[in-house]
Order: C-alpha cells, then structure tokens, then sequence
C-alpha cells in the first residue's frame, strides 16, 4: 500500500509502500523523519502512533509552533507602522 509521510512547516514529504497493517508509528519510522515529541496526524487530523493506516493516507507530522498566530500579526502590525510617515 502506498503511504505519503510529511512534515509540516517546513513541508517535505516522501512517499512509501507499507505492507497492510502497518500503523503510523511504522510510516514515521519508515521515512526517516525525527517525530519525538511531535503530534502526528492523518489528512489533516491527529492521531496516534498506534493507528492503522490505509493506502493513500497522507501522515503528517506537526512541528511545534514557532510563534503564536496573535504574536506574528501583533509583530506584522508594529513593523507596519514604523515604516509609515505621518502626513
């Protein structure tokens, strides 16, 4: 069965051929990426490790966020304004 693990931000993916019965813990391990830590999911919902996938599932890993969306706009804005003149 064919199996697509990707991490998410930054996205890189590959794709694998898993034999029937393999969980989502055997795909992470399988694609070489480094998941400690991590939260894992299937098309976009977490999961466990201990999911058994289907062919043409798409495993994601989610990398921590960086920056809270509310601090990344608030930072945006603040920039904004300091290179703006006042008329």
């Amino acid at each position: 069965m064919a199996i697509t693990v990707e991490v998410v931000s930054p996205p890189e993916a590959v794709t694998l051929r898993l034999s029937e019965g393999a969980t989502l813990a055997d795909a992470v391990a399988a694609s070489g990426f480094t998941a400690d830590g991590m939260k894992t999911g299937i098309h976009g919902r977490i999961a466990g490790r201990e999911t058994v996938l289907e062919d043409g599932d798409r495993v994601e890993i989610y990398r921590p966020l960086r920056l809270d969306a509310k601090e990344a706009r608030r930072r945006r804005a603040s920039a904004g304004r300091a290179g703006r003149k006042r008329v």
